[in-house]
C-alpha cells in the first residue's frame, strides 16, 4: 500500500475513544498496516485535541461520545485551529442513526464510521480521508441527513448560508446537487457528461466559493440550502 505522502512517509493516526480497550485494539490494528503509524492515544476530547497540537497527526480516528470535552466540540476546535489545518478526523459512532452525526460533519469531521466496521474497511476508511477525500457512504448519510433536517434546528453560525449559493454558476449548482447526494468525481463526471477532471475543478471551486472545508461540508450545505430534498432516496 502506497503511503499518503509523497517522501514515502506513514500516515500519523491519532486515536481518541474514552475506553481503553477499544483504543487498543485499533492500535493493534492500525500498527499492523505497513503504512500508518499511532502517534498518540487519547481518553477524551480535551486530550485529543492537546495531543494533535503537540504530534501534528495527519488524521484523527475520534469517538463521537466521550468525557470532558465529546469529539464534536474536539472537532470543532480542530477545524477552528489554523496550525492544524491538514489534521483530517474520522468520527466514530456506535449507530449509522446517531443524529449526532451531522453535527460532527458541521463541525469538520470529514466522515464517519459505526464502531462494528470491520478492520479492512477502517484501514481503507482512514487512508481515503488521510488523502484528502470524505467518507460518506450515499444511502445512510444522505437519510440521516433528511431526518435531522425535518427537524426545526438552530442554523449553525459557521455553516455556510444559503445565500451565498448565488456565487456559483449554474453548473456548479449542479455538480453541488450531486455532491450532496453522495457522487463521487467520476460519478458526477458521468452524470454531467464531463471529464474527471473537470468534475475535481468544479467542486475544489465549489468548495472555495462557499468556505467548505471538504465535501462532507458541501453535503450538508446541499440539504440546507434546498438544492436536495431531504426524504428523496439519492
Amino acid at each position: 500500500m502506497t503511503p499518503v505522502h509523497q517522501d514515502g512517509s506513514a500516515i500519523r493516526v491519532l486515536l481518541a475513544d474514552d475506553q481503553a480497550l477499544v483504543r487498543a485494539a485499533f492500535a493493534m490494528l492500525v500498527e499492523s498496516a505497513r503504512d500508518m503509524q499511532v502517534v498518540g492515544q487519547a481518553g477524551t476530547g480535551r486530550e485529543a485535541v492537546d495531543l494533535a497540537r503537540a504530534e501534528r497527526a495527519d488524521l484523527i480516528v475520534m469517538d463521537i461520545r466521550m468525557p470532558d470535552l465529546d469529539g464534536i466540540e474536539a472537532t470543532r476546535l480542530i477545524a477552528a485551529d489554523e496550525d492544524l489545518a491538514g489534521v483530517k478526523v474520522l468520527m466514530l459512532t456506535t449507530y449509522d442513526t446517531d443524529e449526532h452525526v451531522v453535527e460532527a460533519l458541521r463541525a469538520g469531521a470529514s466522515g464517519f464510521l459505526v464502531k462494528d466496521t470491520r478492520p479492512a474497511e477502517l484501514l481503507d476508511a482512514i487512508r481515503t480521508v488521510a488523502a484528502g477525500e470524505s467518507l460518506l457512504s450515499p444511502g445512510p448519510t444522505a437519510r440521516l441527513i433528511a431526518r435531522v433536517l425535518r427537524q426545526p434546528a438552530t442554523p449553525e453560525a459557521d455553516a455556510p448560508a444559503p445565500a451565498s449559493l448565488g456565487a456559483l454558476s449554474d453548473r456548479e449548482r449542479q455538480v453541488l446537487t450531486l455532491v450532496a447526494r453522495g457522487l463521487n468525481n467520476t460519478e458526477v463526471a458521468e452524470a454531467l457528461g464531463l471529464s474527471p477532471l473537470t468534475a475535481k475543478t468544479h467542486v475544489s471551486r465549489i468548495m472555495g466559493k462557499l468556505g467548505a472545508r471538504d465535501r462532507a461540508q458541501l453535503v450538508i450545505l446541499g440539504y440546507e440550502s434546498g438544492l436536495v430534498t431531504p426524504g428523496l432516496t439519492p
